[in-house]
């Protein structure tokens, strides 16, 4: 029984200094790849990194990762082909199957999901905020876009009727959708400025819009968008995606 009892202990010890130095070696791994990823994507602050399941020595062995959390508080993606920029914000991916190199010096996941955030303001940006003639006598511009409850945008539209600027914005409700590599903005009706009749392709010049959305982290693409408290928020998803090298 004595016996017993000491190969009890042994092995409770041994159990606890395999944890900890597993829980080490994690820890030095997340600094790494958040080194890594700080480099790959030229990102102003290190993002937050955390290696997921146990043991980690034992997935280290194996040279994949089962998953990786990664999150990006500020992000500044491409907007377009003239250089535009366009932050999101609140970025955080979930990458699966993350194979790596025998140096570390690479890694790549079989899948990614994620979520993140456009504040309205950075998607106002796009909505062409100059005044634009939409009748004889007629102009308009997008002044704000706000969360306009159901998953919808709210669109603020100035008007100014021959000279006068109405008192109060007109509002419409509109659609938010992913097409492509891009955020699109649709009003589901047209809004109605004192008792001129608008055509419809001017107006939509001006409460539709688009925002091309390119080079996110690790070639992720856009997925799913809905109108939120906040801002747009946006789903990614991707297969391949390189976390570094």
């Amino acid at each position: 029984m004595r016996a017993l009892r000491i190969l009890l202990i042994v092995v409770v010890i041994l159990g606890g200094l395999f944890v900890i130095v597993d829980r080490v070696a994690v820890t030095l791994a997340e600094g790494e790849v958040a080194d890594r990823l700080r480099t790959t994507e030229n990102l102003a602050h290190t993002p937050d990194v955390s290696i997921n399941g146990f043991p980690f020595l034992t997935q280290l062995a194996g040279g994949e990762l089962d998953e990786v959390e990664v999150g990006i508080d500020d992000y500044e993606a491409a907007a377009g082909s003239g250089g535009e920029k366009i932050r999101i914000a609140d970025l955080t991916a979930r990458m699966r199957g993350v194979e790596f190199s025998g140096d570390y010096s690479s890694a790549t996941a079989a899948t990614a999901t994620g979520t993140a955030t456009i504040a309205y303001d950075e998607l106002l940006k796009t909505a062409k905020p100059e005044p634009a003639q939409v009748a004889p006598g007629v102009t308009a511009k997008v002044v704000g876009l706000s969360d306009g409850g159901n998953g919808k945008i709210r669109v603020a539209v100035e008007a100014t009727l021959f000279g006068t600027k109405l008192p109060e914005p007109v509002h419409v409700l509109s659609t938010v959708k992913v097409e492509g590599d891009s955020v699109r903005v649709d009003a589901d009706a047209l809004p109605r400025i004192g008792s001129v009749e608008l055509p419809e392709s001017r107006v939509r010049a001006i409460t539709d819009f688009e925002q091309r959305i390119d080079e996110l982290p690790g070639g992720i693409e856009l997925d799913k968008v809905q109108a939120a408290k906040n801002g747009v928020e946006i789903s990614v998803k991707g297969s391949d995606v390189r976390l570094a090298g």
